[in-house]
């Protein structure tokens, strides 16, 4: 999970810096990607990725962009980081996307701060902005601006993916009328279930959660999705046998780069713990949500 260096620019169109469009300086880090998952547009294809900066929330954010090589255009998704903050987890995620065919933002909502073994002050940032859907709002749409601005982005084609308080921020954005297509939170901060707040709402949500997460319990889910049913919102639900709290997260460091075991040896909050097995269930089922809903089924590319 810690953090890579050497992140160049976006090859040689346009980049997204600062939250507008710049000329890219050179060719972008490009890598043949790791087969497997499901096939979207073109599985298997170079991608290009680049640090990007924008302004949010009085902090200078430090997002990170994937796109596929090419012209597009292509199904954007916006990708909300859990409370410890960006790291290479989400950045592989968005890395991931790209190599399915989707330009992917994994947005910043610290400043470039992570906070590996800090539990305390990760709360003290994330608790008052979990509380604030207005603070919530701004951070994801500065972030969704930026993704949007990427030439080839296709705004008819968005999905959300999201964990903890970055679920909490892009179901923020869906309730507020971002029409995402696809969405999917992992062990979100839930907001209120109040059908009226859904009514627009034309996109699938997948939620998920482990059946021992003590932080978002299954059962808060599920009274979560009584006000999506009555707004008509088309909602799946999937529950880990035996997973805690941030099971996709693998342990770290505290630099941030991962000890290669199963156990934790950072301060966490109470309730945390890695599931591999259930950390790649959890990310197919984020796949198949985006491929059915948003991605170009193979060969009609």
């Amino acid at each position: 999970m810690g953090r890579r260096d050497g992140r160049s620019g976006l090859g040689d169109r346009s980049a997204v810096e600062q939250g507008r469009l710049v000329p890219a300086s050179g060719l972008g880090r490009e890598r043949t990607p790791t087969q497997g998952g499901r096939s979207l547009a073109s599985v298997g294809q170079v991608i290009a990725t680049r640090e990007v900066t924008y302004e949010a929330d009085g902090l200078t954010m430090v997002g990170h962009l994937a796109r596929p090589d090419g012209e597009g255009p292509w199904p954007a998704v916006l990708i909300g980081h859990d409370g410890i903050g960006l790291e290479d987890y989400q950045r592989g995620r968005a890395d991931h996307l790209a190599e399915h065919g989707y330009v992917a933002l994994a947005m910043d909502y610290h400043g470039g701060r992570a906070f590996f073994g800090n539990p305390e002050a990760m709360l003290a940032r994330v608790m008052p902005l979990i509380a604030n859907p207005d603070r919530m709002q701004a951070i994801g749409r500065a972030a969704l601006d930026v993704l949007l601005a990427v030439p080839g982005a296709d705004r008819n084609r968005l999905g959300a993916v999201g964990y903890g308080a970055g679920g909490s921020i892009v179901l923020t954005l869906a309730s507020a009328g971002v029409p995402f297509k696809a969405l999917a939170a992992v062990h979100p901060g839930l907001p209120t279930a109040r059908p009226e707040d859904w009514a627009n709402v034309a996109g699938s949500f997948l939620l998920c959660t482990g059946s021992e997460d003590p932080i978002c319990t299954p059962d808060q889910i599920l009274a979560f999705t009584r006000g999506l049913q009555e707004a008509g919102v088309d909602w799946r639900v999937h529950v880990y046998g035996g997973a805690e709290h941030a099971f996709w997260a693998a342990p770290t460091n505290s630099d941030g780069s991962l000890t290669g075991g199963t156990t934790h040896i950072n301060a966490t909050v109470p309730g945390v713990g890695y599931h591999p097995a259930h950390a790649a269930r959890a990310w197919q089922a984020v796949l198949d949500l985006l491929d059915e809903s948003i991605g170009i089924p193979s060969g009609t590319a």
